[in-house]
């Protein structure tokens, strides 16, 4: 399996820089038993089956993006560098950072983020650093809230700079648990309005949480992708969770994750006979091409970069075949791209 068997042509002007208002007059794509048919997001309480069950994120994405500055005493005077910091995760101390530029930084220097936050630098290596915070629990919320950004994908923030609109479009309605610095883009697409809807057609809900990571976006670079290390992240099934999802399944019920971050997660809960587990810790589960979903029977997401482990992850739900002839149309009738575009929903035979 090479790298090149996930590759498509993308126009630069189907990458969204903005969502859709409301969130559920998105398009949707969907593909049900290989046929595809143009629909909306606001038609799934008309698709979905009573007794279908959303399996959904409920991580809650931090404004991990912060522009502060350095102050260092040299011969010449005081010395000031700006720093930018996008936060990767937390660390049994402090939290694991990205900053640029890093050649102007030190180890026990500090980053002033404003008035409210500083940062020391507490360790640097080869991939990041990880930085100590002057505040803590409910003080470290309420001054990341004030400085930080909301950290759009590279593809996004290669077009705009982030505002205050992406603290509301750039989060789902139903998120609780902080923790992620990229959001679970396919939930995007869900207004009360809509959830209102689905509940009343029949349709379950289980929450689940798994604290995206910046490593989503890393590209892929190895040729033979079955090599690729993917990066892992840190998830947690219910007991509750997994019991209500199994009591599904054994009543012949469809269990269909929205966004891929949910569907990694509960496939890494389950066991070989499909049987979910309660659940805690870190996922670096990788899905290509021939893999055996244990519990998935339908997937709705948006649409994902080219080489990227979202496709083969899609590619190996429906077949790779049909995702590129999916992309195809999906391309030709102009449907917005990655994580404030449009979505798919997919529904194997």
């Amino acid at each position: 399996m090479k790298l090149d068997d996930f590759d498509f042509d993308l126009p630069r002007e189907l990458i969204a820089t903005r969502p859709a208002h409301p969130r559920s007059s998105a398009r949707l794509l969907l593909s049900e038993g290989g046929g595809i048919e143009d629909r909306h997001v606001s038609d799934l309480p008309l698709i979905l089956r009573p007794g279908d069950v959303l399996v959904l994120n409920d991580t809650k994405v931090i404004p991990a993006r912060l522009t502060g500055h350095r102050h260092r005493q040299t011969l010449q005077g005081e010395a000031v560098a700006k720093i930018e910091v996008t936060l990767l995760e937390p660390a049994a101390e402090g939290w694991r950072a990205l900053a640029k530029p890093m050649r102007k930084l030190q180890v026990g220097e500090v980053i002033r983020f404003g008035d409210r936050l500083s940062a020391e630098v507490a360790e640097i290596d080869g991939d990041g650093l990880r930085l100590i915070f002057d505040a803590e629990g409910d003080a470290f919320d309420a001054a990341l809230a004030e400085v930080g950004a909301m950290p759009l994908p590279p593809y996004i923030a290669a077009l705009r700079a982030p505002d205050a609109q992406d603290h509301e479009d750039y989060q789902t309605v139903w998120a609780e648990r902080q923790g992620a610095v990229a959001a679970p883009t396919a939930s995007l697409h869900f207004d009360r309005p809509l959830l209102d809807a689905l509940r009343e057609r029949g349709v379950e809900f289980v929450h689940v949480t798994l604290h995206v990571g910046a490593g989503t976006f890393l590209p892929v670079k190895v040729e033979d992708v079955t090599t690729h290390r993917m990066h892992a992240e840190w998830g947690e099934v219910s007991a509750d969770a997994a019991a209500r999802i199994n009591r599904a399944k054994a009543e012949g019920r469809r269990i269909i994750p929205v966004g891929t971050t949910a569907l990694r997660l509960i496939e890494s809960a389950a066991s070989a006979d499909g049987q979910m587990q309660a659940f805690q810790g870190t996922t670096d589960i990788f899905i290509y091409p021939g893999y055996q979903f244990r519990v998935t029977d339908g997937l709705m997401t948006n649409f994902h970069l080219p080489k990227s482990t979202l496709l083969m992850l899609v590619s190996s739900l429906v077949g790779r075949d049909k995702i590129l002839e999916i992309y195809a149309h999906a391309i030709g009738d102009g449907y917005r791209f990655f994580s404030y575009g449009d979505a798919s929903l997919l529904l194997p035979k």
